[in-house]
């Protein structure tokens, strides 16, 4: 394929993405990818990913579904299993091919888990935090409790110690 410079491009249903939708609310939608083979300068397999789709996750400030879009482009340099990596370019990601042929859809399954965010949220602007889980006024002996290292601020700057 790279030496065609082929294109590989289409929707995969998020269904078909097992461990991508257990981290989702639902698995409904369509990743919109393409996966463009070539050769670079040095002649090196590369493949370029781009992958596109709007999941539903939970938002972790209103614990109300959000749908967030997730966009990855990733450049790989293909090579052989064990083969030094030290002369490829910055840039690339190294994707380590053996005797298997290249699982196209792990790829971009273990692409999108790695796009999702960390912790989902609406715009600050749409969302507020439920109810009774707002931030308390801190007690009366926690405001007037001192900070014990404070001494040691007070010694250094005493230029008599």
């Amino acid at each position: 394929m790279a030496e065609r410079s082929a294109t590989l491009e289409g929707e995969l249903p998020l269904s078909r993405l097992e461990r991508l939708s257990d981290s989702l609310e639902d698995d409904q939608g369509a990743v919109r990818a393409r996966f463009s083979f070539g050769r670079d300068e040095q002649r090196t397999v590369v493949i370029h990913s781009r992958l596109d789709v709007d999941v539903k996750m939970i938002c972790q400030r209103c614990l109300e579904p959000v749908v967030l879009p997730i966009h990855s482009e990733c450049d790989y340099a293909v090579v052989n299993e064990g083969a030094n990596t030290q002369h490829l370019p910055k840039g690339y990601d190294v994707l380590e091919v053996g005797e298997d042929p290249l699982d196209l859809l792990a790829l971009a399954e273990d692409e999108l888990l790695l796009a999702l965010p960390i912790v989902p949220l609406h715009d600050p602007e749409i969302c507020q935090a439920p109810a009774g889980s707002e931030q308390s006024e801190p007690a009366e002996d926690e405001v007037k409790r001192s900070n014990p290292f404070s001494v040691l601020a007070q010694l250094k700057r005493d230029p008599n110690v």
